[in-house]
């Protein structure tokens, strides 16, 4: 029995219905409805992630512009520069956004796997922003500390902090609990970015309280525990953003989608498990051994419904190839004609020595 290559491209079934006129009517129906429900998902994915940006950037807007009130009010320059700093974040946003828009594209001669690969790109540049945070709040806390700053109008100051960490923190909610549910580590990481926004608006609030007080360099000592607190912050969306551009899955994902294989009748063993995040979207290739006595259409409907069965069990995945090899009963290798192109350097070293 030749190898047999069998991919991504049907959900057929093995039986009699699918060699019959109308089995195939079915089939085709049934595929064509399937083909257009995934994408349908992976549009509203996007959607999601898009409304999710536009109703966040409009809060955080909201946000900022009530702090330039109370800037105007106050006099406050701890506060003018909050202010400035969430305007300008808040437009990380904007290529976020932008990225959502790319991954609705359709492949092309080029961009064979198409355009998800943008949002973590975009991921790793709402990374810089948290870094850059964070190196700011720690210069601004040190030229503090050896230049103290008067502060009028505390009460003014406080609320204008309170009103910048209010906001950001419920747009960082919103946006972390989006990005999760369509498996955006770059919407996640965004709203990570919120998160340190507000707390260095929270950092101006104790320093006035601070100052209130009659402790003036309250506020450079908190900016320094602020900073501290942000590459917290920015080492969890770094590992995320990380994660997904060297292609990194949970293992218990891998488990579980081997597991699904193995329960498909026709299955005789998983030879590989490979996953990967493009964007929000889950690619798979994996690697199945069916009887040596199937014919091909068979070994193919077998691949098929290992497919469907992923599509259905596996939040967030886009697209499976599957690739079947015949078990062998007399333990013929059918892979011999490939193993020299796998062999690690080492093997190969080995082999030509002992030539």
């Amino acid at each position: 029995m030749s190898h047999k290559h069998v991919h991504d491209h049907g959900h057929d079934r093995p039986g009699g219905e699918r060699r019959s006129p109308l089995g195939a009517l079915k089939r085709t129906f049934s595929h064509n409805y399937e083909h257009h429900e995934q994408v349908g998902e992976v549009l509203q994915a996007s959607s999601e992630g898009l409304r999710a940006l536009s109703i966040s950037l409009g809060g955080l807007m909201v946000t900022a512009i009530l702090q330039v009130v109370l800037v105007l009010v106050s006099g406050s320059v701890a506060l003018l520069a909050d202010t400035i700093h969430n305007f300008g974040d808040a437009l990380t946003a904007l290529p976020l956004g932008v990225a959502f828009i790319l991954a609705r594209r359709r492949p092309t001669g080029r961009y064979t796997f198409g355009y998800g690969r943008a949002e973590d790109l975009a991921g790793a540049f709402v990374v810089l922003m948290i870094a850059i945070s964070a190196a700011v709040a720690a210069w601004e806390s040190v030229r503090r500390l050896y230049a103290p700053s008067e502060l009028r109008n505390v009460g003014w100051v406080i609320a204008g902090g309170l009103i910048g960490f209010a906001g950001n923190e419920i747009v960082a909610l919103f946006r972390i609990r989006v990005g999760r549910r369509i498996g955006s580590a770059a919407l996640v990481a965004d709203g990570l970015h919120a998160r340190t926004d507000g707390l260095t608006s929270l950092a101006v609030v104790a320093g006035a309280l601070g100052v209130a007080a009659g402790f003036p360099l309250a506020d450079p000592i908190t900016g320094l525990v602020i900073a501290v607190a942000i590459l917290g912050i920015l080492r969890s969306a770094a590992r995320d953003v990380y994660h997904r551009l060297m292609d990194a899955v949970d293992p218990a994902l891998v488990d579980r989608v081997d597991k699904l294989l193995r329960s498909v009748p026709g299955v005789e063993a998983v030879e590989s498990v490979r996953l990967r995040w493009v964007g929000h979207e889950l690619r798979a290739e994996c690697d199945i051994v069916s009887d040596s006595e199937l014919n091909l259409s068979d070994a193919h409907a077998i691949a098929a419904q290992a497919h469907h069965t992923l599509l259905h069990h596996v939040p967030h995945l886009r697209r499976a190839s599957i690739h079947t090899s015949p078990y062998s009963h007399d333990g013929t290798d059918h892979h011999a004609t490939l193993a020299h192109h796998f062999q690690s350097p080492a093997e190969g070293e080995e082999e030509a020595n002992a030539g």
